[in-house]
């Protein structure tokens, strides 16, 4: 028996119910999508399906609406898959373990997925009720949005022909989106030839316990990123302590602040003490200095067995902790005309060691195009200096606010007809798939709305029951006075 069996609206309830049991991935939608499209069939209504994998459902407006203008929803398949290191999970196969914890609906030890399956599930109830009142609707739903809106920059310039758009991928409920962050990533490769160590002692420094989250959304709270601090702490100790660095890794998802790094280093084991020394006082110092936004963060020092690893050589090492020490990371502008908007940021979103290179992501976001130039030019001449080699693949653009925008007046009136109070509206210093559906469709009218969602992109994400009820009887609002 569900958990989620009881939950209002029921139908809506029901989609996520049965989405959180499939696999979702960024870039592996082939299950859910193959669920979508069987949805579609059983209700008899039309789809498409592209290249990359978009599909398009479409229904007719109810009677005496149909010729009402088509309105868009949309929202985006994939989910980003995090767990705790000591959560034994395969986002491949498992299906995603529901908790509910007072007015909160959370994963048992995993990201929830409610970003945006709470959205997906919201547009298949939206098709299967044939009790409301609606214009012909187009249900739009994207692949790999988490990994760089990869649906939305394919979807095609003919697929949609309605120009009045309701994203469903908001996380404050009654606080509309009206305009998003551009965004683009760099990718740095450091060479790297490994050699045989002089050291005979193996360490792994550990840290973990971090908040991670959105690179976007919580990048402006001074949440600590794991790889820069671990980073900083093996620069500071290199000077009181020598050592060799077999490979600092941590990270993982662009868009995910890191909450997880570790480093294997060799030294000669007359050193353990006073590594373990340095780092016992430089994690109270971390500790101090971050909190109370970061009240659990753990440093831990363990010997490990075996073979001895290569390690770097000393210069490459050397490069290495002074190109991660230099990246910047964090808001770097707020914006001059929205108080409190975070204008322009940048994520060291990972670091991998590869065959014989080190890989360094970093993700670069702006609401000004000209300072998304500017930070990733920054991060080129940066790179430049180790010397190391730069990729900055195209980005994707902003959504600029329209405070005219006809949906946005219709969505702040119904907000006050269903709950009484009055809705917020705001841009965002994240990526949503409006702005490239804006760039791509001249004209669209567009707005972002969802529930009240906490912390996604970690295993903390979290979902307030009620606002998803609340959230969906708004969408069906808007939808009616749309008709």
């Amino acid at each position: 028996m569900s958990v989620l069996q009881n939950l209002k609206p029921k139908l809506l309830w029901k989609y996520f119910d049965e989405i959180r049991k499939i696999p979702r991935a960024s870039g592996k939608e082939e299950k859910i999508g193959e669920y979508v499209i069987s949805v579609a069939k059983k209700l008899g209504l039309s789809y498409q399906k592209d290249k990359v994998g978009n599909i398009l459902i479409r229904k007719p407006g109810s009677a005496g609406h149909e010729k009402a203008p088509v309105v868009i929803l949309q929202g985006h398949l994939d989910m980003v898959c995090e767990k705790n290191s000591n959560k034994k999970f395969d986002f491949d196969k498992d299906p995603i373990e529901v908790v509910i914890d007072g007015e909160w609906l959370k994963a048992d030890g995993t990201t929830l997925g409610a970003d945006n399956g709470v959205g997906v599930a919201a547009a298949l109830a939206i098709l299967e009720d044939k009790s409301l009142v609606h214009g012909p609707i187009e249900a739009i739903f994207t692949i790999d949005e988490e990994r760089g809106l990869v649906g939305a920059m394919n979807l095609s310039k003919k697929w949609l022909t309605g120009r009045t758009l309701i994203n469903l991928d908001s996380e404050d409920l009654g606080v509309f989106s009206i305009g998003c962050a551009g965004g683009a990533d760099s990718h740095i490769h450091l060479p790297v030839r490994f050699q045989k160590a002089k050291g005979d002692t193996v360490l792994e420094i550990q840290i973990s316990g971090l908040r991670g989250g959105h690179s976007g959304i919580d990048i402006q709270e001074g949440r600590g990123n794991a790889l820069k601090i671990l980073n900083r702490l093996l620069y500071q100790m290199s000077q009181i302590v020598p050592f060799e660095l077999a490979c600092l890794e941590g990270g993982d998802k662009h868009n995910a602040i890191p909450r997880e790094a570790k480093v294997r280093i060799v030294l000669d084991k007359q050193r353990v003490n006073a590594v373990k020394k340095w780092i016992s006082k430089a994690s109270k110092d971390i500790q101090i200095e971050f909190n109370p936004v970061e009240q659990n963060i753990q440093i831990s020092v363990k010997a490990v067995k075996g073979d001895v690893p290569k390690v770097m050589p000393g210069t490459v090492q050397n490069k290495l902790m002074a190109l991660l020490f230099a990246l910047p990371h964090g808001p770097l502008a707020m914006s001059r005309s929205i108080k409190g908007l975070v204008e322009t940021s940048n994520n060291v979103a990972s670091v991998k060691c590869v065959n014989n290179e080190i890989r360094i992501h970093l993700s670069s976001r702006s609401s000004n195009m000209a300072a998304l130039k500017a930070t990733r030019d920054k991060l080129a001449a940066i790179a430049g200096m180790a010397p190391a080699t730069i990729d900055q693949p195209d980005g994707y653009p902003g959504w600029m606010p329209n405070l005219e925008s006809d949906v946005l007046k219709v969505a702040l009136n119904t907000y006050k007809q269903v709950t009484g109070k009055t809705a917020k509206y705001e841009a965002i210093h994240a990526g949503l798939e409006c702005g490239l559906i804006g760039e791509k469709f001249p004209g669209m009218d567009m707005i972002s709305i969802g529930p009240t969602l906490k912390h996604p992109h970690s295993p903390d994400e979290r979902v307030h029951i009620e606002s998803v009820n609340i959230f969906y009887k708004h969408v069906l609002k808007i939808l009616e006075a749309l008709a």
